[in-house]
């Protein structure tokens, strides 16, 4: 494996626009990923095994839950920090930032703004330290756009809930200790269960063969007659909007996440193209690769401002779903089109695990499909441009 020797780019200088504070954040979780990460992910990524070792360490950076409180285990960093910190996962690995998003965002957020005291309590600290790891339920085999026609059901049975169900495509769903499930009671609304590793009739197998994200632990959610206790209904707010609302929180460090991805294949095929000689010069004299070099700074740069405008917003706590929406749209998409591009300036190095560029084209395939997909978020675009629903 060559040396993470790995610039960030930053051709409008944003970090003028960052406090201190955010640059300490972002130089550790740097730092980390080119001391922990980049040595190991090629050979983790080739066998698709997850490198459980890197939890404590995502856990010392404050990639578990940074926007927490502290009294509940967080950091209580700003919305900005917890974007920098998923840019530098991601420019590292698209599966390590799912491991990082996934419990930040789809386990501790719902449980901090949906649950109760104790519930908060209970879990949200052993999140936040990675000794828990935890899943998110919502979507089922024939349910992912319209996670709404969800089948997964409980039932009042007195003393207790009886759960039944399948979640499929669920990130960390083999080693979690708890999940987060959504579910319809008996009136078909839809609320949200806290369900523990060794509750009888709940397992998780594993989701094998895949092309792409794979040095991260994919899964099913499988609920045969699971007995939840009460206390584990998560009360203050029902409905889709609820798991919605923890999608928006993953979606924005997503549209972070992407940019990371983006600046290590940009950074990647600028190194190559000032060493590789053909024609008798360095391929990045060429007018060409000179085009398509110009092209991957000018759509990260644009990215880098609508992530940090985004935060902003997410700060001042006015952020709506539709604008994080398009963020991560137009983030994702431009990261892969740049590591498509990056790939080609490599030739047939690029295809190699020398290199990281492959790896990220293929882990971003995922990212462009999952927590909506590219084609749904131009749908909810244009409802909100419109006002007319194109889902129905």
């Amino acid at each position: 494996m060559k040396p993470d020797l790995f610039e960030a780019p930053d051709y409008y200088n944003i970090d003028d626009l960052l406090t201190e504070e955010h640059k300490l954040i972002r130089a550790s979780a740097r730092e980390w990923v080119k001391r922990d990460i980049s040595p190991i992910i090629e050979d983790y990524a080739q066998k698709a095994e997850f490198p459980k070792q890197i939890i404590k360490g995502l856990a010392e950076i404050g990639a578990f839950g940074p926007y927490i409180p502290e009294e509940y285990g967080g950091a209580g960093l700003d919305q900005i920090s917890y974007g920098l910190i998923m840019q530098e996962i991601e420019r590292g690995d698209s599966g390590v930032r799912s491991t990082a998003s996934v419990q930040s965002s789809l386990v501790m957020y719902p449980i901090w703004k949906y649950g109760t005291e104790e519930q908060r309590h209970k879990y949200l600290p052993k999140l936040a330290s990675g000794e828990w790891m935890g899943s998110f339920g919502l979507t089922e085999p024939d349910h992912g756009s319209n996670p709404g026609g969800m089948t997964t059901n409980y039932k009042d049975m007195g003393d207790h809930y009886l759960l039944n169900g399948a979640k499929l495509w669920i990130s960390n769903s083999p080693f979690c200790n708890v999940a987060v499930v959504w579910a319809k009671n008996e009136e078909g609304r839809i609320h949200g269960l806290i369900i523990e590793r060794g509750m009888e009739g709940f397992s998780t197998p594993e989701t094998h063969n895949k092309w792409s994200l794979r040095a991260s632990a994919t899964g099913e959610l499988i609920f045969d007659n699971v007995k939840v206790p009460k206390e584990n209904l998560l009360p203050n707010k029902t409905g889709l909007g609820a798991p919605l609302g923890c999608l928006d929180s993953a979606r924005y460090g997503i549209a972070w996440g992407a940019i990371g991805a983006a600046m290590d294949c940009y950074d990647t095929a600028l190194r190559y193209s000032k060493e590789r000689i053909q024609f008798g010069k360095p391929i990045g004299a060429f007018q060409l690769q000179q085009k398509k070099l110009a092209e991957m700074i000018t759509e990260i740069t644009k990215a880098q401002l609508l992530a940090f405008r985004l935060g902003q917003l997410k700060n001042d706590d006015k952020a709506t779903s539709a604008q994080i929406s398009m963020a991560k749209r137009n983030n994702v998409d431009m990261a892969i089109k740049i590591a498509r591009e990056a790939r080609q300036m490599l030739g047939g190095m690029g295809i190699t695990g020398e290199y990281s560029i492959m790896r990220h084209m293929m882990n971003l395939e995922s990212v462009i499909t999952y927590e909506g997909t590219h084609d749904i978020h131009l749908l909810i675009t244009g409802l909100d441009i419109t006002g007319f629903n194109a889902f129905k």
